[in-house]
């Protein structure tokens, strides 16, 4: 049975899987989602039999109907190859009483190469599928792990463009060099003078314009994205999920039907939302914890049902999660507003107005599967330094945010369900925040010092891509104004001149 996706604004705008992912965004700014969740039709004994890819295969064929058997399985094959250092693609390391889902072991050391390594192959077959002549330009907005992710992703496809624009005194070093050494005659990448929520707002807007969408198409150009707004980012990390549950089931570590309780440090809300979704399809999955660093809007919603971004934004250790609007919370938002559009297209309506809005008692009711949780700096600091001191094992600051609040709610509630721990980033690529949290005598060291003292310390090798980076050219250099980011497009796509002509 084919699923069809619709507009969390608009229920009558509608689109088959591919077409969703080639658009990214609905017209009316709203994201696509699916109308149902399908279940899933393999048990779960079986799925613990298969590798990685195949578990893939067995989720996406659910949500993605109309993309056939060939055309998935080679999207699946060219995505996880060597590109990943591990077999398992996403392993598990026991650690203090948890599980630690390492999604850390693509091209760019971070989860987001879970779903932006199949993205680009999803995109440009759905791109045929539907007959699309123009050339696609994915157009981003990052934290810093989503920018470099999908320029290794895009970099040199045939038939795209990439345009990244990233908070220039927002993401750490190492994030910012492995973006401005990108190689690829396809790829750009903007430092705009501004924070995430500015570049993610500007490029919405960019989205929404139909008359700069009129100019591109008479230019041959059409946007996509590769962000999380995008369905086709938010369908391949369900797959983890299902593949951490049955890697333990498989193991005799869960029996079956247990349930497995999940910890997700976020900002933008896609990767919990995934294990969400997972939960839905019939995955038993107990409380969804959902971390928060300073930044902690999500922590405020869940525990007082008001969203409310008017406050100030914080620059932390952990800056994929330095954001305060949290695109993809839309998508629950709609399903527990019962799939009423309408209902939240006001709330969505009130956020852009006034930067706030309030849920229902009767929606609130529905966040039962979900608690929240907020790590400050010092207590993200002393997760890591604490974790390496008892087991050896270091962790990046976005894990550890979650491995924080994982343990005050362990000693809140006396939970003791099983639970694993969305491992988001390498420790290497924030190596300065790992290094002075487990010393301070670490702080005079200059970066890639710091990885190979890392390395040392956690015995293992210093991942390819911090060695890629080293003595990397720096080959982009842009910077603009966030209210300049819509003409730097158009310049980079060479629609000023179709303007001035």
């Amino acid at each position: 049975m084919e699923l069809i996706f619709q507009s969390t604004r608009n229920a009558a705008e509608k689109a088959t899987a591919s077409e969703a992912i080639l658009k990214g965004l609905a017209s009316d700014g709203g994201l696509f989602v699916p109308e149902r969740i399908p279940a899933l039709d393999v048990p779960l004994s079986g799925l613990a039999q298969m590798g990685y890819k195949q578990v893939a295969y067995e989720v996406m064929k659910l949500f993605l109907t109309d993309f056939s058997e060939e055309e998935l399985k080679s999207c699946i094959d060219r995505a996880y190859d060597g590109k990943f250092d591990t077999e398992e693609i996403a392993p598990l390391r026991e650690a203090d009483g948890v599980y630690y889902l390492e999604l850390f072991h693509g091209a760019t050391i971070a989860f987001k190469d879970m779903a932006l390594s199949i993205l680009p192959h999803l995109l440009t077959t759905a791109a045929k599928k539907n007959h699309a002549e123009e050339e696609i330009v994915i157009l981003t907005a990052t934290s810093g792990d989503t920018g470099k992710a999908a320029l290794a992703g895009f970099a040199d496809v045939p038939g795209t463009r990439i345009i990244v624009f990233y908070p220039k005194d927002g993401v750490s070093p190492i994030q910012e060099k492995q973006m401005v050494t990108q190689r690829g005659a396809n790829t750009a990448v903007i430092g705009i003078r501004g924070n995430f929520d500015d570049a993610q707002s500007g490029v919405k807007a960019m989205f929404g314009n139909q008359e700069l969408a009129e100019r591109m198409k008479q230019h041959g150009f059409r946007f996509s994205s590769a962000n999380s707004i995008n369905i086709g980012r938010l369908v391949p990390q369900i797959v983890y999920y299902v593949y951490a549950y049955t890697r333990l089931l498989g193991r005799g570590k869960l029996a079956k039907g247990e349930l497995l309780n999940v910890v997700v440090p976020t900002g933008n809300f896609g990767n919990i939302l995934a294990a969400y979704y997972a939960k839905c399809a019939g995955l038993p999955l107990g409380k969804l914890i959902c971390a928060s660093n300073d930044n902690k809007v999500l922590y405020d919603f869940f525990a007082t049902g008001v969203y409310d971004r008017n406050r100030e934004f914080i620059l932390t250790t952990s800056p994929s999660m330095d954001i305060l609007i949290s695109s993809n919370l839309e998508r629950l938002i709609y399903r527990i507003a019962g799939d009423d559009a309408q209902k939240n297209a006001e709330l969505m309506g009130r956020l852009a107005a006034g930067g706030v809005y309030e849920i229902t008692p009767e929606m609130k009711e529905r966040l039962e599967d979900f608690a929240g949780g907020y790590a400050t700096a010092e207590q993200t600091a002393e997760a890591i330094r604490s974790l390496y001191e008892k087991t050896g094992y270091i962790i990046d600051p976005h894990t550890a945010v979650a491995a924080s609040v994982y343990s005050d709610y362990a000693k809140k509630t006396g939970d003791g369900t099983k639970t694993i721990i969305a491992s988001t980033a390498s420790p290497y690529k924030f190596t300065r925040s790992v290094m002075t949290a487990i010393d301070a005598k670490y702080g005079s060291m200059e970066d890639f010092a710091l990885a190979d003292e890392l390395s040392r310390l956690s015995g293992t090798g210093v991942p390819r891509a911090i060695e890629e980076i080293r003595g990397a050219q720096v080959l982009h250099t842009m910077v603009c104004g966030r209210e300049e980011m819509q003409e730097t497009v158009e310049k980079l796509l060479g629609l000023q001149q179709f303007i001035n002509s």
